[in-house]
């Protein structure tokens, strides 16, 4: 048993490489895209307010961005009023379908940016890199089945060394290069294997839901490119945003999308107070009618099933930001681990095949098995 599982870990582990190199020093990265898009980009992601500014109407910067880009049409919106961070309008270009991404400032009105891709800023680029290889829809495929075997390669390591706790924090310093790399191997994967069966299992989810996604959207029918915004030019977002709390107490938007496919309506993202760390900035869901305004339905996630909160927080776990610095430290270093793993691991296998084949012509090494070395 324990050779099988041996096997079948240095497969798994040989196959996903390089692909889980590049999701675990692209995911480390991106645990901290917001300070990184700070630092390179504060024309466009930083805002200068006093605690008493007040936000434009909703009304007013919808109407200011819809008219500075004519050949667009609105997406979605991510909303901040830290006094701090711009908002962000999503875009969609008539002519293509393309998604573009415009920054503008909520206290004054004034457009941050010129409308850019999803991919144009480093780490929106890194994004992509890190959920689909730059690959659209077969990339998402990619990156679930990539996950798929993160998880195996965790839980396996963990059945290999399930005795780890007698030597957990011995590094055998004086043994053999080779021992020495054994060790290390095991001791970065024990230590980082709670951090990636989470991350494996949260990103293997959401590559899978995206994939899904796009199954029953857009393969089978053919995709619909609007030429004028889906909602009603009487309505005010701003009125809309403003009952929201009535609806749900204690809400607070952070995010609202446009009906910019058929059968969709003015639909907010927000949190509630709940006390979970872990429940994520959209948790809670209220839906508008786009021709008359009117409340369709609401999701509370205090009153959701078990189930369904533990899906949501799958976001905050996957990105490491539900206890500030900290965690967002935790899991960059932890999540860095894949990358060391391959390195140690990968030279292990090399000294081990090499340990196989023979020297000389009488003289044969015997090949050690898995036991010898974990």
């Amino acid at each position: 048993m324990r050779k099988t599982v041996f096997k079948w870990h240095s497969v798994s582990a040989l196959l996903a490489l390089i692909p889980l190199m590049l999701i675990a020093v692209t995911g480390s990265i991106l645990v901290f895209k917001v300070e990184i898009d700070n630092l390179l980009m504060p024309q466009n992601m930083l805002v200068e307010a006093n605690q008493n500014t007040q936000r434009k109407s909703l009304d007013v910067l919808i109407k200011t961005v819809d008219s500075s880009f004519p050949q667009h049409l609105l997406g979605t919106w991510e909303l901040f009023d830290n006094k701090e961070r711009s908002d962000a309008a999503y875009l969609i270009e008539k002519s293509s379908g393309e998604w573009f991404k415009v920054y503008l400032n909520q206290y004054t009105g004034e457009v941050l940016s010129q409308p850019v891709t999803l991919t144009s800023d480093i780490t929106d680029w890194l994004v992509s890199l890190h959920y689909t290889f730059l690959l659209g829809f077969s990339g998402t495929v990619l990156g679930f089945v990539f996950a798929v075997i993160l998880l195996f390669l965790a839980i396996s390591g963990i059945i290999l060394h399930r005795q780890f706790w007698k030597k957990l924090f011995t590094l055998r310093f004086s043994a053999a290069r080779r021992v020495l790399y054994s060790d290390v191997h095991k001791f970065i994967g024990i230590q980082s294997s709670p951090v990636l069966l989470v991350l494996a299992i949260t990103g293997g989810y959401w590559n899978a839901a995206e994939a899904l996604h796009e199954l029953e959207e857009h393969i089978d029918t053919e995709h619909v490119i609007f030429q004028q915004n889906q909602f009603s030019e009487n309505l005010s977002f701003q009125k809309m945003l403003n009952e929201t709390p009535k609806h749900i107490g204690g809400f607070e938007a952070t995010y609202f999308s446009f009906p910019y496919e058929e059968n969709k309506h003015i639909t907010f993202y927000g949190e509630v107070p709940i006390g979970n760390p872990l429940i994520s900035q959209y948790a809670s869901v209220i839906t508008f009618d786009r021709n008359t305004g009117q409340k369709l339905s609401q999701y509370d996630i205090r009153q959701a099933a078990t189930f369904n909160v533990v899906l949501d927080t799958f976001r905050r776990l996957h990105f490491g930001n539900f206890a500030g610095l900290t965690s967002k430290i935790i899991w960059c270093v932890l999540g860095l681990s894949p990358l060391w793993l391959a390195i140690t691991g990968l030279y292990f296998y090399l000294s081990r095949t090499r340990k196989r084949k023979p020297v000389g012509t009488n003289v044969h090494l015997k090949a050690e098995t898995p036991s010898h070395y974990y």
